[in-house]
């Protein structure tokens, strides 16, 4: 999970059930944030990389996430009977789910204590406590039976947010549970598939670029895809057999180039896609050549961040990512920080800043990128548990201009 201090509460918006074939469609929503909220994020980005390296020993239904700050997404999930409603961050980088970082569990009628304690340590916090079995909704008449759920009594780095809903694969829960350390712990996936409420184990994602503080804009699809929120053909690509980046959402990416010219990743490599990454993050020599192909770009030792001097900006190329013989490229717009966006990160007024950074070790280690939120941002994600494989699309986002 990507640990980040002052996180916002998420501002819900309203579901709209759709047909017993269909799904339940809702939306994202962007928040406002607030004056300092980048300070440590890169670190975070990285203290997550280096964490998940070292971890490793019916219907869909549509529901909406919220993107705080600029940098993580949440979405609202209903806990108990009747429910008190949390909101969780969305990650793929993890698979325990748990309330009481900031509201704290609501013990009713459908809590059932297990007699398990549970802790999780993440890139920058962690959370320990009790585990529960319980009653969740994750959207009107979507409603998971006897769900694992911790309930948060010591935890750090979650302020703003109520905790998690883990959406990774269900070895990341092995060993987290005390004294049964053997016992892996059924994911909402998991135990949405074996009780009927969707036919696949997929989880589709739609993020979408920030047009406001408080923008609507994306959606999370349990159980299926969405044709609606993606264009053209989803390419998929298996989960990669590469230690440990196949422990997690990882994939080979085939080469990378910066432009037409410049190699960055210059022969197969494993990596993840991770929700719970703001940034694009690459091994650091790759990093190397990404940023020495941008004249006067730079480390801001103050925020992690690239820094792009204005005279380069124009001649931002694509950065492309050659995933199971598709292309996909992040333009300018893709790779920069609107300046507008500065101040709610926390970052100089006018400087320019970007989204891809280096990873905290060098290449050759099993885990050489993390694929983030501000990738995500530009194209259909699908995590597909049932065929054991990751799938990008193409979508209206995915090519824009980028206005400095």
């Amino acid at each position: 999970m990507q640990s980040f201090a002052a996180l916002l509460c998420a501002v819900l918006t309203t579901v709209t059930y759709v047909s017993a074939s269909s799904f339940f469609r809702m939306p994202l929503t962007k928040l406002a944030s607030p004056s300092s909220y980048l300070a440590g994020l890169p670190d975070a980005d990285r203290a997550r990389a280096a964490f998940l390296k070292n971890f490793a020993s019916g219907s869909p239904a549509t529901v909406p996430a919220s993107n705080l700050a600029y940098v993580q997404y949440t979405t609202s999930v209903g806990v108990g009977s009747p429910p008190t409603y949390y909101n969780l961050v969305v990650d793929t980088g993890s698979s325990n789910t748990f309330v009481g970082t900031g509201t704290k569990y609501v013990q009713t009628s459908t809590s059932i204590f297990t007699g398990e304690d549970v802790n999780v340590t993440y890139g920058t916090g962690y959370f320990s406590g009790f585990e529960y079995l319980d009653q969740v909704m994750l959207a009107p008449g979507f409603v998971i039976t006897n769900q694992s759920i911790g309930d948060a009594l010591s935890y750090a780095d979650f302020e703003g947010v109520d905790g998690i809903v883990g959406v990774g694969p269900v070895i990341l829960t092995e060993g987290t549970l005390s004294p049964s350390t053997n016992e892996l712990i059924p994911t909402v996936m998991n135990n949405a598939l074996s009780q009927g409420l969707i036919t696949e184990e997929v989880l589709g994602v739609s993020f979408a670029p920030a047009t406001s503080y408080n923008d609507t804009n994306g959606a999370l699809t349990y159980g299926g895809i969405d044709s609606s929120l993606y264009t053209g053909e989803i390419t998929y690509t298996p989960v990669t057999p590469t230690y440990p980046a196949g422990y997690y959402w990882g994939i080979n990416i085939t080469d990378a180039t910066y432009g037409s010219a410049v190699t960055v990743i210059p022969t197969s490599t494993a990596g993840i896609v991770d929700t719970g990454t703001t940034l694009v993050l690459l091994a650091d020599d790759f990093f190397e050549s990404y940023l020495r192909a941008i004249p006067g770009a730079k480390i801001d030792p103050s925020t992690g961040l690239m820094t792009v001097p204005a005279t380069s900006v124009s001649e931002i190329q694509t950065l492309n990512f050659t995933i199971d013989g598709t292309i996909f490229s992040m333009d300018a717009a893709a790779q920069l920080i609107p300046i507008d966006q500065n101040t709610a990160w926390g970052l100089s007024k006018n400087k320019q800043y970007g989204v891809v950074s280096y990873l905290g070790t060098n290449s050759g280690e099993g885990l050489d990128f993390i694929i983030g939120q501000k990738f995500m941002e530009k194209y259909y994600a699908v995590f597909d548990a049932d065929s054991n494989r990751v799938g990008l699309a193409y979508t209206e986002h995915t090519f824009t201009t980028y206005t400095p």
